[in-house]
Parts: C-alpha cells; sequence; structure tokens
C-alpha cells in the first residue's frame, strides 16, 4: 500500500530507511528489526513518518485504519508505543511501560534484549483488528459504539455526563488523527494526576481535581485539536494561545505537529495543582 509522507517530504518508507541508517548503532538495528515483524504481521500496514519539527526528525508510524504503534527511539532505549494497547491481550507480557493510562501501551527494549517476533506479530495483528471496534475502559466499560454525530468543525457530540467512559467515546469519535492525539493526552492526564476527575461538558472533555474545579479541557476543531488550560496563565512556560479572557491559555494542536508530552505533563501537573474554574 501507499506509505505517505505525512510531513510532505519524501515516501515515509524512505524516511524510516534514513532514520535506521542514521542511528548506526543497536538502536537502528532494533527499530529495523521490529519494523520487519511489523510488515510481516500486517502485510496491508501502512508507514507514515509524523510529528517532523525543527527540534525533531520525526516518528516512524505504522497504521492500519488507525495508528496501531509508532516507534520511537531513545537514548537507552527504542519504544514501540500501541496505540489502543490496553484493549490488546499480551498473554508474553510484552508490554513493559505506559501501563498507568486507559489507552496506551509500550514495549521498551534496550541494548542486548530480543523480543519473543511470534508474540509481537500477534499483538500487531490485534491491534489492526481493534482498531474501528468500540474501546473498552479500564474498569471494563466500553465506550459509545454507535454512530456519533460530528458538529461543527468535526467535534464529536457527546451527551452530558461524569467519568471516563463519555470522555473514551468522546475520544474514540474523534475523527483521523485526532482520535490518537486524544488518547495520548487522556494518557498523559491520567498519569499526570491519579484519581483525576473526568466529564463530558458542552461536547468537550472536561478533567478535574474533586473540590478545585477544572484544570483543562480539549475541543476539535477543523485542522487542530485546542488544548485549553483554565488557569493557563499562572503556568511556566506559559502556553501560547490568549483570548479576552485573562487567565486561560491554551494550544492548538495540528497533525504534523511534534506531541510535546514531557511539556504537557509539566503543564497538566502544574494546572491540577491550582484551583480551578467551576462553572
Amino acid at each position: 500500500m501507499k506509505d505517505p509522507g505525512s510531513n510532505g517530504g519524501p515516501p515515509a518508507a524512505e524516511q524510516i530507511d534514513r532514520r535506521i541508517a542514521e542511528l548506526g548503532d543497536w538502536r537502528g538495528e532494533t527499530l529495523g528489526r521490529m519494523r520487519q515483524l511489523i510488515k510481516a504481521a500486517d502485510p496491508d500496514i501502512v508507514e507514515e513518518w509524523k510529528w517532523a519539527k525543527a527540534t525533531s526528525p520525526g516518528v516512524p508510524v505504522w497504521s492500519h485504519d488507525g495508528i496501531v504503534c509508532t516507534g520511537e527511539t531513545y537514548k537507552s532505549i527504542v519504544k514501540l508505543t500501541f496505540a489502543k494497547g490496553a484493549a490488546l491481550e499480551d498473554p508474553s507480557g510484552l508490554f513493559n511501560a505506559s501501563l498507568e493510562g486507559n489507552t496506551r501501551r509500550a514495549i521498551d527494549i534496550r541494548e542486548g534484549e530480543t523480543i519473543n517476533g511470534r508474540a509481537f506479530k500477534a499483538i500487531v495483528k490485534a491491534a489492526a483488528a481493534c482498531n474501528g471496534k468500540p474501546t473498552k475502559t479500564a474498569k471494563g466499560g466500553v465506550a459509545e459504539s454507535g454512530p456519533v454525530r460530528l458538529l461543527s468543525g468535526g467535534n464529536p457530540q457527546i451527551a452530558k455526563a461524569d467519568g471516563d467512559v463519555p470522555v473514551q467515546a468522546y475520544i474514540a469519535a474523534m475523527p483521523g488523527w485526532k482520535s490518537d492525539l486524544g488518547r495520548r493526552l487522556d494518557a498523559v492526564i491520567t498519569r499526570s494526576v491519579p484519581g483525576v476527575r473526568k466529564a463530558v461538558r458542552w461536547n468537550s472533555p472536561f478533567y478535574g481535581v474533586e473540590g478545585l474545579g477544572w484544570f483543562l479541557s480539549f475541543h476539535v476543531f477543523n485542522r487542530y485539536v485546542k488544548v485549553t488550560f483554565f488557569k493557563g496563565a499562572s503556568l511556566r512556560p506559559v502556553p501560547p494561545g490568549a483570548g479576552k479572557d485573562k487567565e486561560a491559555r491554551w494550544i492548538d494542536i495540528h497533525e504534523n505537529d511534534m506531541f510535546e508530552e514531557a511539556l504537557m505533563a509539566k503543564w497538566v501537573k502544574q494546572a491540577a495543582a491550582l484551583p480551578g474554574w467551576t462553572p
């Protein structure tokens, strides 16, 4: 199948080849080996190259009706992150990272480590099959699986409700690449604020702390997802978006923007510690 270069550059397969060659060490060999297993497990997998920017070359992404997994490389690990890993069976115990969230799971591979290829391919196949199915929540509930109406800008229409289930229904209905971003946002927030309060209000997920109010919400627009911190002016560094509300700040995340997880977690932890917004 076609392997588009999502950043408008060379084809994704070529960019992944180049990244493997640039690494030039065990990380490149490991990424190349896992790539071969992914393609062997699902011949219809689509290779993509996402989130390239001035400070980052980009990340390999493998998709089939949605993102199956990403392949990130760090100084001491190669990380394979599965977008819906929490919903997958893992009898061999390959998942060893990102275990706290409701949706993602990751496999961190260090120098000298090997992965059970048969078990890994089974996870890839299950991940591809899982895309398009209802999203299971950590408590065993299932997000809405029926058709969800998309409002202006592609924003899902989800009835007002409290808890993780309506939030997962919203995320599952976010169109295209935005659904994966929603899962990643939800995972960062859940991991950064244990016991975080969740709800859907005004067709947007809201996150808060009991007794302190809401500290964050996000909303789908045509070309981006807006993440709003209700007391964002007090965060450091201050999020870039500003308007009439002197306290609120936001960041607009577009498809090819690098998702800066560490910065988002820093903002979330700060915001959760402040008195939030109470309607």
